[in-house]
């Protein structure tokens, strides 16, 4: 069963004495195509919606890679602004849907992550990583920017922390760096510790009152009420962006 989904991409969702595990994966480094992106929302969702869910456990399958960012190989075939538009729109979406679902949601970064990634992991509300999840933006290598992901970004990181891996797009911030930074509450030195952890830990919320932690992620999150137009406004810079000369080359030399 689980050599058939390493091979394919899937959004799965187990439910278990009040913790939802949500799981996504794709073969190519999990990055992550639109309608895997789109199937990841609606699971987030239904989670957000299930009355058997008290908290939510957010992860990826494989061992070495969280997420690579967005699938690359649908970011070389647009050729118009509103595609452009759309396919930036899809983490956008992941975002909002975290940012809006009542019930705090753990994440558990098992490994790299970039770009749209390092949006997600931002996006948790309390997350957990081992000792090789590393981190990096590395859009402005292509010739775009984290226009999208950079406000879950800069939540968490703080302007200073989010420009400099912005700028800075060739190079992977160490775990231990995202810790100091307070993208990650612990690091764990191995998988295994991480798994042990974050379900002690989701074990552990499910013993607190549901309506206190609903009221405790709207205060964590106030503020950022305009960011189902924010976002939808980055998505169209990049998508404006990602048809551009120099993107269109740099993406040739990547392919």
């Amino acid at each position: 069963m689980r050599a058939i989904h390493m091979t394919k991409p899937y959004v799965k969702q187990d439910i278990q004495n009040g913790i939802s595990t949500i799981e996504f994966f794709h073969p190519a480094h999990n990055s992550l195509p639109g309608d895997i992106l789109a199937k990841l929302v609606t699971t987030i969702n239904e989670a957000a919606i299930n009355d058997d869910v008290k908290v939510i456990i957010l992860k990826s399958g494989g061992d070495r890679t969280f997420c690579a960012g967005a699938s690359f190989k649908e970011l070389i075939n647009i050729n118009d602004a509103e595609t452009g538009r759309v396919f930036f729109s899809g983490f956008a979406n992941v975002i909002n849907a975290m940012r809006k679902c009542p019930k705090f949601i753990i994440g558990r970064i098992q490994g790299k992550t970039v770009g749209g990634g390092v949006g997600v992991a931002s996006a948790t509300d309390y997350c957990m990583a081992s000792k090789f999840a590393s981190i990096k933006l590395s859009e402005l290598n292509v010739g775009i920017g984290p226009f999208v992901v950079g406000p879950a970004v800069e939540r968490k990181l703080g302007l200073t922390g989010m420009s400099q891996i912005a700028i800075d797009a060739n190079s992977f911030y160490d775990a231990e760096w995202a810790r100091q930074k307070g993208l990650y509450a612990q690091v764990y030195d191995s998988t295994e510790e991480l798994d042990e952890a974050v379900q002690a830990f989701a074990e552990n919320l499910c013993k607190y009152n549901p309506e206190a932690m609903k009221e405790m992620k709207k205060v964590l999150w106030q503020g950022t009420e305009d960011w189902d137009q924010l976002l939808a406004e980055r998505a169209a810079i990049s998508g404006r962006l990602v048809l551009s000369e120099f993107t269109k080359e740099t993406l040739k030399r990547f392919k």
